[in-house]
């Protein structure tokens, strides 16, 4: 079955059952606290709290997707930055029986997939709310066998402070998660109370690509027609195969022409340093397995051959901007490449700086570079030397850095600033033994690394989420003051003292809750963070934990 007729499909099997079909949304959110559209659901978010307002009771959507929170997973057989998500929402029409009899008719009877091949998991309930028990006997009467998971795998929600959230029942057919039915039944209070909605709610969502995977049985999201025309174009260009890097670019480039066709364009700041981020180490990539000569717009005119009279593109602007930026960065790149293996060996911040300010390298691609080289970098050494060169300085309003932090601007300024929480949030909870062993941030989370034997419990992962939280909603000030090192180590500052710091050194302090040395950026007050969710706690390496999280 190829994307067109599963898409046809879907849509046909909801209509026919009382679904309006609405257009899908731009990639530009009008939810302003995320960077890109990220699930189909974000369009109706409003909906579940004025249901009146809404265009039909019951709608389906195929909806493009922009994703960058796991790009170091981008390559492996599930992982993708741009997805489309096939979704049916309820705003007061039906709930959670016809939701799960209707998925599970769609997968067995209209995708004929073998009913052993599917599992479902539901929301077992912790001390904040009750076990998902209507769902549980939905799914023993239908004779459906289930999982039952913690609140970080079967709860949704919700997206900010407060809002409509609820526990959700997970379909896998062969091990992957196909798609994901929230029962929006709760409202989250800004207190952290939950109170029953006065309309109960439906957000579904499945993965175009993981479904092909699993209707063809194919081997990973990469070998569906979705990326047929792209591959053969690619490898007119390759030198040699390498099946992950090419994996990497196709998916890049893919995305890139999506949001430059929602007019995000390639820049130093917000979205438009993401995608710049995406075209470059697509250029990095294919220069790795022999690609010398621009190809991005090549591979391009595939993209569009691809969704033909599925989505418009201005076909012109996008290859425009395409070659534009990558002769840009290819007028550069060898230079920059000999640079790197010229100054691999002694790899300092100040060098780092130095491979993004004359050779256009994000930090993101020199700390891959430099991992790739068993080579470690600080992004901190980054960071000062980024404001040593250029000088940072706030605008009045929102905390932005005048021509964008080197990358990422206000969202990162955001993250830099609550890892400073998750840290200190970590040592109350686990105890003062903890450290930072390692960050990294982009505009779309933060990663943490941090020292701990063992994997965190659920109960941990809450408390250290929730404490944070709590001091967002304190709207602390942030200050920082200039010391010598003795005076910021006599204040209890934490920090790297193995560090090679100057005669002066910045310390920022978080009310009363964190002080440490850091070459910035930080917002003004805590209040303007949002809400902060851990997403992924897991092994970085033997007796080093990694934390993943983002502002919602």
């Amino acid at each position: 079955m190829d994307s067109k007729t599963l898409r046809q499909k879907f849509i046909q099997f909801f209509v026919e059952r009382g679904h309006k079909q609405v257009p899908s949304a731009s990639l530009i959110p009008e939810d302003q606290s995320v960077l890109f559209t990220t699930a189909g659901m974000q369009q109706f978010k409003k909906f579940y709290t004025s249901p009146e307002a809404a265009p039909a009771k019951n709608v389906v959507t195929v909806q493009p997707c922009f994703r960058t929170s796991d790009i170091e997973e981008v390559g492996d057989n599930t992982h993708l930055t741009f997805f489309e998500m096939l979704g049916n929402f309820s705003f007061g029409g039906y709930f959670k029986k016809e939701t799960i009899e209707m998925g599970y008719e769609f997968l067995t009877k209209e995708l004929e997939i073998d009913p052993k091949r599917i599992y479902c998991s539901v929301f077992k309930g912790d001390e904040i709310n009750p076990r998902d028990e209507e769902s549980v006997e939905i799914l023993e009467k239908m004779g459906l066998t289930y999982k039952e998971h913690s609140r970080e795998d079967n709860f949704w929600g919700p997206t900010g402070e407060e809002g409509p959230c609820g526990p959700t029942v997970e379909f896998y057919v062969d091990n992957i998660e196909i798609w994901n039915l929230v029962f929006n039944e709760y409202y989250k209070e800004k207190s952290g109370k939950y109170r029953n909605l006065e309309t109960k709610g439906v957000d579904t969502g499945m993965g175009l690509e993981r479904m092909l995977v699993v209707v063809n049985k194919a081997e990973n999201v990469f070998h569906t027609d979705l990326f047929d025309l792209p591959h053969k174009k690619l490898h007119q260009f390759l030198k040699k195969e390498d099946s992950f890097d090419e994996r990497i670019i196709l998916d890049h480039i893919k995305a890139a022409v999506f949001a430059i066709n929602d007019d995000v364009r390639p820049s130093n700041k917000d979205r438009g340093y993401i995608v710049r981020r995406l075209i470059r180490r697509a250029i990095v990539k294919g220069n790795q397995i022999g690609i010398v000569e621009n190809f991005i717009k090549k591979i391009a005119e595939e993209v569009f051959e691809t969704y033909k009279g599925i989505y418009q593109f201005d076909q012109k602007m996008i290859q425009d901007e395409l070659e534009k930026e990558e002769t840009k960065f290819r007028n550069t790149l060898s230079n920059g490449l000999k640079e790197f293996e010229k100054q691999k060996q002694n790899l300092t911040g100040e060098i780092a700086f130095n491979l993004y300010q004359t050779y256009g390298f994000p930090w993101e691609m020199t700390a891959e570079l430099a991992e790739e080289n068993k080579i470690n970098v600080d992004r901190k050494d980054f960071e000062k030397a980024f404001e040593k060169h250029q000088e940072l300085s706030r605008t009045a309003s929102a905390g932005m850095f005048k021509g964008g932090l080197a990358d990422g601007g206000e969202m990162e300024t955001k993250y830099h600033t609550a890892t400073h929480l998750l840290l200190a949030s970590l040592r109350q909870v686990l105890g003062p033994d903890v450290y930072q062993k390692g960050s990294n941030i982009t505009a779309e989370r933060l990663r943490f690394d941090f020292n701990w034997p063992e994997k965190l419990t659920d109960e941990q992962i809450k408390k250290v989420e929730d404490l944070v939280n709590v001091q967002i909603k304190k709207d602390l000030p942030v200050q920082m003051q200039e010391m010598t090192l003795e005076e910021a180590k006599e204040s209890g500052a934490m920090g790297v003292f193995e560090n090679k710091y100057g005669d002066k050194v910045k310390v920022y302090s978080i009310g009363d809750f964190s002080q440490e040395l850091c070459g910035g950026p930080h917002v003004k007050s805590t209040g303007e963070l949002g809400h902060f969710k851990i997403t992924k706690e897991e092994s970085s390496s033997a007796g080093i934990r990694r934390i993943k999280a983002i502002l919602e």
